[in-house]
């Protein structure tokens, strides 16, 4: 029986809670930890967890009779390495909400934690575990799809000007950064999951209507690909729709998320027409892929399970560094007027906090900050 905790009790731990309840028999969440004993303890008695205990020191995990074997890290970002690294140096597993970290220099040390202890460490990708993508990958995973050529991303969110209200919200010092870090990684990982490595970025970031913020609520960016497939991704907070895309295009077919399938062939004018046979063997590969799970459930599930076998979890420490260097290689990008080149390392100006503190514009002077919403709700990834 794997025993959990669970560090943070704002609104997406829910997700964490409810899908560590969905496998009673592998799993029992034994604390909750939270600066805020009355909010914690309203968990608890919100999801019944009879056998959990109320800790507002993520440390004192750490000095339990029994330590959790696995601990859900749902903190703010710029909270999650050092009480990561702790947790990590004393063996305890750590599945990390988005991101991993907000800088490289962080993702580095909690990843060198886990190596050197050997405990496990996985960052929340969601998306990825969602049955479209899981389709998505598999087909191009196939070959049948032949070379990449060209992706498309669109990760379009709509915040109102409030949602930076909470104060550790739209500062460079404790946020990380705007839209690309907190919103668009999702639809960056995914991304990466299925195109492979970047080689190199061109970007440009913005901030046109949140003015109680610091940090962007639009940016684009131009990539090259290891395989020599090139994209375009573009986030933002500005789109009413939130209509979230990823279109990947290939040899011998293209694909959409929310999943559609193309696939054309020439007519003798290069015009095109309908590629029936390519078109049903994808559709047919597709529709055979069944998942029991999805989203935060399906990545607790394959956490548990590589705990269970002693293997790595499908989305590791690393692939979450993968996508904070995407990210940061676009805000490094956007303020120095310069093309990115992979990998990202030591000697770059934003690979520290200090270095993006330094480097990145200041769109706006925070004003406004809150402790607080009285509702607290949040969603939960996008439409893919």
């Amino acid at each position: 029986m794997i025993k959990v905790a669970i560090i943070g009790t704002g609104a997406i731990s829910d997700s964490h809670i409810e899908g560590y309840l969905t496998f009673p028999e592998r799993c029992k969440i034994v604390a909750l930890v939270d600066i805020s004993k009355e909010k914690a303890q309203a968990k608890i008695e919100q999801h019944n967890l009879k056998n959990a205990i109320v800790l507002t020191d993520a440390l004192e995990l750490i000095k339990m009779p029994e330590k959790p074997d696995l601990v859900s890290l749902c903190l703010p970002p710029s909270l999650h390495c050092d009480v990561a690294v702790a947790l990590l140096e004393a063996g305890i597993g750590v599945l990390c909400e988005k991101p991993l970290a907000p800088t490289l220099e962080e993702c580095d040390k909690m990843i060198a934690a886990a190596k050197k202890s050997g405990a496990m460490l996985s960052t929340v990708s969601q998306n990825r575990f969602k049955p479209e993508p899981v389709k998505a990958r598999t087909l191009i995973q196939s070959g049948l799809m032949g070379k990449l050529y060209s992706a498309l991303v669109t990760s379009l969110w709509w915040r109102g000007e409030n949602y930076y209200n909470l104060s550790w919200r739209g500062r460079w010092e404790t946020e990380g950064g705007g839209c690309t870090l907190i919103h668009g990684i999702h639809h960056i990982d995914l991304m990466l999951s299925l195109m492979g490595k970047a080689s190199s970025i061109t970007a440009v970031v913005d901030n046109q209507a949140h003015t109680n913020s610091e940090v962007e609520d639009i940016s684009m960016c131009l990539v090259k690909f290891e395989s020599g497939a090139v994209g375009t991704v573009v986030s933002s907070l500005l789109h009413h729709g939130e209509e979230q895309r990823i279109i990947i295009d290939a040899e011998k077919a293209s694909i959409e998320l929310p999943l559609r399938i193309y696939a054309n062939e020439q007519l003798e004018n290069g015009f095109p027409k309908d590629n029936e046979e390519m078109f049903n063997t994808l559709k047919s590969l597709a529709d055979g892929i069944k998942v029991d799970y999805t989203g935060h459930t399906a990545q607790i599930e394959d956490v548990l399970r590589a705990l269970e076998n002693h293997t790595e979890p499908t989305v590791t420490g690393e692939d979450g560094r993968r996508a904070i260097e995407f990210i940061t290689a676009t805000y490094q990008s956007a303020f120095t007027k310069k093309t990115v080149k992979f990998p990202m390392t030591q000697d770059d100006p934003f690979y520290t906090k200090e270095g993006i503190v330094a480097g990145a514009t200041r769109f706006y002077e925070k004003t406004v900050s809150i402790d607080g919403f009285k509702n607290d709700k949040i969603q939960v990834g996008g439409t893919l």
